[in-house]
């Protein structure tokens, strides 16, 4: 299949029933995944993340389930810092490469986000990376932020971002070639620059050692974000713009940031 059938169908295509999309993807990426995202500083990430989440009533150190850990990369700094992780991903390829890295000292399983089990209590349940954003179907996102309010300590805090409507009018919609990591990356963003709240948006990757491949995410507004949090009986402690830099709006502007980061706990805590 030629890389132009492949950006057709996945943009045009329908949305309902593609649950395969982002395994796909990330079977496809995970060869190129750690040195497209090679530039990502995740110890940057946590020094301007981890005091709003303390500033939240986050605990210094405890339990950690990373949902769409990927790589493994995101919840190195956590480990470092002396909490027990757990991670789960939709991608096989994907967890091969995070126990290439950890070995035996973290739980590391396949899962889709929506048929998360209770594994116990977690002072911090997080899925970052815009992990939520490539839930596709109606209902997806409120069964996953169910699945992994299940999974929170009574005082635990479920922490995930979202890709704002900047990102996807901007990065999702232009065509960047690039060395990552010592490989050639083409990143083709195939969405319209006009594309409005709740969209399906989309780009494809090719490149040195990687398959083209098509990313589809879906955006969701702050608004369909605390209706989701809500109907999983937590409630949105604060929901945080935030920008390449880490520069912090408060509120969120999507216009500004690139991400917005949501940080909730249980109704009742």
């Amino acid at each position: 299949m030629s890389l132009r059938t492949l950006v057709t169908s996945a943009y045009d295509g329908p949305v309902q029933g593609e649950d395969s999309s982002a395994l796909e993807a990330y079977e496809a990426f995970a060869p190129a995944y750690d040195a497209f995202t090679s530039r990502n500083d995740y110890e940057f990430w946590l020094s301007a993340a981890m005091p709003v989440l303390e500033g939240h009533g986050l605990t210094e150190r405890g339990r950690l389930l990373d949902v769409g850990c990927g790589s493994g990369n995101s919840f190195l700094p956590m480990l470092r810092r002396g909490w027990a992780v757990t991670g789960c991903d939709l991608s096989p390829a994907m967890i091969e490469l995070a126990r290439g890295k950890v070995g035996e000292e973290v739980e590391l399983f396949v899962c889709d986000m929506r048929e998360l089990p209770a594994l116990g209590e977690f002072e911090l349940v997080w899925a970052i990376d815009d992990a939520v954003n490539y839930l596709l179907g109606d209902g997806d996102l409120e069964r996953a932020v169910a699945r992994m309010a299940a999974n929170l300590a009574p005082a635990g805090r479920l922490v995930f971002d979202t890709n704002t409507l900047a990102t996807y009018r901007t990065g999702f919609s232009a065509r960047e070639t690039s060395d990552r990591g010592g490989r050639t990356v083409v990143w083709n963003g195939i969405t319209p620059e006009n594309v409005e709240p709740g969209s399906i948006c989309a780009a494809s990757i090719e490149g040195e050692g990687i398959d083209a491949h098509v990313h589809r995410q879906r955006h969701y507004p702050e608004t369909a974000v605390r209706a989701a949090l809500e109907s999983a009986g937590l409630r949105c402690l604060e929901a945080i713009g935030y920008d390449d830099e880490m520069n912090l709006y408060r509120p969120a502007d999507e216009a500004r940031a690139a991400k917005v980061l949501y940080v909730a706990a249980p109704a009742d805590a």
